[in-house]
């Protein structure tokens, strides 16, 4: 990359807010792990940065016992799930956004890649859940992104428009001015691949560009979150793209090092 072109790459957009850096620890860990890692984090990272906004989300039987750890520091709770009914209920098993908020959480994960796969969490449905979040006073993290056989087949953008579109068609695109849009290439999640910043950085304008056309307002303001094998060696030229604000970080968030040391890439891009 040429100095003028990393000069333009790294300038971030004029009202875009803090970093925003989400450590998804999905179904791993126990009573104990967990609450080392809390402790971990909420140590190393004891107050709200304005630059960058640190978040966790345990699995929803730990949430309690790591939001009361987190609770003082700079760390704020999330949740990997919701049940996607308006109204608490006979579902057994499910989750309820309002049992989140009552828990201290302040966002959700919606439309992960692995519910989309494995448990049948389609466009509809995500766009529900998303939907409810917000209802619930949840800030939803909408996650979309392509696999490897459509990035091949050239319908990357495709993909993700139709999966960005359903969320507006439901919620409107005003409804991205209390939410998070998180570009997660479904070929880089637990596979040690990483979309290189260019790539990031292209798919990350367009989706912008479609925010742009539904809500010009807002465009500029919605944070796009990278998710996609995120480490601390890679963090920093990531987060230096222009339309890249920060992180939904997986494998890396398990350690809490690592973790901070992608959260201190953030503050130091």
């Amino acid at each position: 990359m040429t100095a003028a072109k990393q000069d333009v790459v790294s300038r971030r957009r004029s009202g875009a807010g803090p970093y925003l850096v989400v450590g998804n620890w999905k179904m791993n860990g126990d009573r104990r792990r967990s609450a080392i890692l809390a402790a971990e984090l909420a140590g190393g990272w004891p107050e709200i940065d304005p630059a960058v906004t640190l978040v966790a989300c345990p699995p929803s039987v730990y949430l309690q016992s790591v939001g009361s750890l987190l609770r003082g520091s700079g760390v704020a709770l999330g949740a990997q799930d919701l049940c996607e009914q308006e109204k608490p209920g006979a579902f057994t098993g499910e989750v309820h956004g309002a049992m989140l908020k009552d828990l201290g959480c302040r966002y959700v994960v919606v439309g992960h890649s692995e519910r989309r796969r494995l448990y049948g969490d389609d466009d509809e449905r995500v766009a529900h859940k998303f939907a409810t979040a917000l209802a619930c006073g949840l800030t939803p993290i909408l996650c979309i992104g392509e696999t490897a056989d459509e990035r091949d087949a050239g319908v990357t953008e495709a993909v993700l428009k139709r999966q960005l579109h359903a969320i507006i068609a439901r919620c409107g695109a005003r409804a991205f001015a209390d939410a998070v849009l998180a570009y997660e290439p479904v070929w880089a999640i637990g596979t040690g691949r990483s979309a290189a910043p260019e790539q990031a950085q292209a798919v990350h304008a367009f989706l912008r560009g479609e925010l742009r056309t539904a809500n010009a307002k807002l465009a500029d303001c919605a944070p796009i979150l990278y998710g996609g094998s995120v480490k601390s060696d890679n963090a920093h030229a990531l987060f230096s793209c222009a339309d890249v604000d920060g992180g939904l970080i997986g494998g890396a968030s398990l350690k809490a090092a690592d973790f901070l040391a992608i959260a201190d890439a953030a503050r130091h891009r």
